[in-house]
């Protein structure tokens, strides 16, 4: 058996690199090295690691049909969960830093702000694909129903970027670049949906 095909390695392999960007993070903010504002920092990094996940979870059904890489079908879930991961992250950061701890501010800020209420339900929508990311849950629910449950990944990935867009004051670079992926990686599968149906 290659690395190639050891599901066991890659998923070692994305484990590690996975928790690379938060270990980073959590070491650059002990030194003090997170710049003038590191709540704005963390927010950010978080937000976007969240999306690249989000990202690299689509890109997996691409890259398996156009090139045979199966063994990434084995480590969708786990790329999605870290998504999930980032977003929690995200969501906690701005809790603890622009809501202090006041839960009972959110609802009322999620009113006031539109960017605030779209990546909020951006993340509530993640929630049940966590939590039905295992295999008894799979099995529960069944392939055809679990499938069509996890179709909502494409909503999510376009409220991400939706959000980030609402958030950039001036440079919309990033925001375009992860508009222009998600957009991408959706034709791929509408063109595919399309040719089964001709």
């Amino acid at each position: 058996m290659t690395f190639i095909s050891d599901s066991r390695f890659h998923r070692q392999l994305l484990l590690v690199n996975g928790l690379l960007p938060a270990v980073f993070i959590v070491f650059d903010h002990w030194r003090g090295e997170l710049g003038a504002n590191p709540v704005e920092f963390v927010t950010r990094a978080t937000g976007v690691l969240a999306l690249i996940f989000m990202v690299l979870t689509l890109l997996v059904t691409p890259l398996r049909k156009l090139f045979g890489w199966n063994w990434l079908l084995k480590q969708r879930r786990l790329i999605g969960l870290y998504a999930f991961f980032y977003g929690v992250a995200h969501l906690l950061t701005y809790i603890a830093g622009d809501r202090d701890w006041q839960l009972l501010s959110v609802p009322d800020d999620v009113l006031k702000r539109p960017f605030i209420a779209v990546g909020m339900i951006s993340f509530l929508l993640m929630v049940p694909l966590a939590a039905t990311s295992t295999n008894a849950m799979i099995k529960k629910m069944g392939g055809k129903r679990w499938n069509q449950l996890h179709r909502l990944t494409y909503l999510i990935a376009i409220g991400g970027v939706v959000h980030y867009y609402m958030i950039v004051k001036s440079d919309i670079t990033y925001p375009l670049a992860f508009a222009i992926a998600v957009g991408l990686l959706l034709a791929y599968r509408l063109a595919v949906q399309i040719r089964k149906v001709a």
